[in-house]
């Protein structure tokens, strides 16, 4: 099964960064749109283009680790289950890792530095022009689901943003950002305005921001390139998004009780087995909250379960919303 990652590297104040001989270096304005084109032009043989934004403290390294490892457990999991994916007939992605300087060291400071930075990325910086490029609207090199003439192979390709943490924050402020102007087939939520390319899925692991984030934070949500659902896991073992989430922001946050408010009905369902299909009408909705407190148990140090997703449950869960994409 053919896979492949690109790091793209976003620097302090959001600038796309290049790899040069005194090393990473922001990408000059007057070559940004060539530099895209370079670096994020997806390959013909992708049937998925997938986006994986990282968490805080979490270094490059570890970050494709993480993004490695949970490709791996999705791999395995189309070759083992492929029949629990029907729409599926092919499973092709092509990544994205979206690193970010994401902090070293722990404290209500550094949390709070880095919680403004996961939103500044976007709104000063270049995260959102990243998945702008992906959705087509900086190029028409993607293929339309919805145009078998441009990809005569096969349907199209189909976008889906993963984010842990941070980065879910990170990826809901690009997602907002990604056109300011001007889909896919399967889901329900109607299609926004005037745009002809949408991200698929938006996959937040242990996010960690208030519960009512999607409410009072990422209020532009509906009028985003987004046409699938927000669908978010959180495990009460998350310490990050509980205890420490509490002593941050004084709630808890979305990665250890789930979505509280949001503009649209909260759907509340249990994380599922590898083996054991997720219907439809499971996660059919604007806003899927995802109980993974049975699935996400293995503690590490302060942060208790909070990174504990790159397991195979959670290669299900995004397999599945690649299937009813589609």
């Amino acid at each position: 099964m053919r896979s492949e990652i690109r790091t793209v590297h976003l620097g302090p104040d959001g600038r796309l960064l290049e790899e040069t001989t005194d090393g990473l270096e922001p990408v000059p304005a007057d070559r940004l749109a060539d530099h895209l084109a370079e670096e994020l032009t997806p390959p013909d043989w992708a049937t998925d283009l997938v986006v994986y934004a990282h968490g805080w403290r979490t270094p490059p390294e570890d970050a494709r680790a993480m993004a490695d490892g949970l490709l791996a457990c999705a791999a395995e999991q189309y070759a083992r289950e492929q029949a629990l994916y029907p729409r599926l007939p092919e499973w092709r992605p092509w990544t994205v890792l979206l690193c970010w300087p994401s902090g070293k060291r722990r404290g209500m400071g550094e949390y709070r530095k880095m919680r403004d930075r996961a939103h500044a990325l976007s709104t000063d910086g270049h995260a959102g022009r990243v998945i702008g490029r992906l959705l087509g609207y900086l190029d028409v090199r993607r293929g339309d689901p919805a145009a078998p003439e441009v990809l005569a192979t096969r349907e199209g390709q189909y976008l889906h943003l993963v984010g842990h943490s941070f980065g879910c924050r990170v990826l809901c402020e690009a997602v907002q950002w990604a056109a300011e102007g001007p889909a896919t087939l399967g889901w329900s939520m109607p299609r926004p305005p005037n745009r002809p390319f949408t991200a698929d899925s938006l996959l937040l692991f242990q996010m960690a921001a208030p519960r009512d984030a999607f409410e009072t934070l990422f209020t532009a949500l509906d009028e985003a390139p987004l046409h699938g659902p927000v669908v978010a896991t959180y495990a009460q073992a998350d310490l990050a998004t509980g205890f420490w989430h509490v002593r941050a922001e004084k709630r808890a946050g979305v990665g250890h009780a789930g979505i509280g408010t949001a503009p649209a009905p909260v759907s509340g369902i249990r994380m599922r087995g590898t083996g054991e299909p997720y219907p439809h009408d499971a996660l059919d909705h604007r806003f899927v909250s995802v109980d993974a407190s049975d699935v996400f148990v293995h503690r590490r140090g302060w942060s208790g379960a909070h990174s504990d997703h790159v397991r195979p449950e959670s290669a299900h869960l995004l397999l599945s919303l690649a299937d009813h994409a589609r």
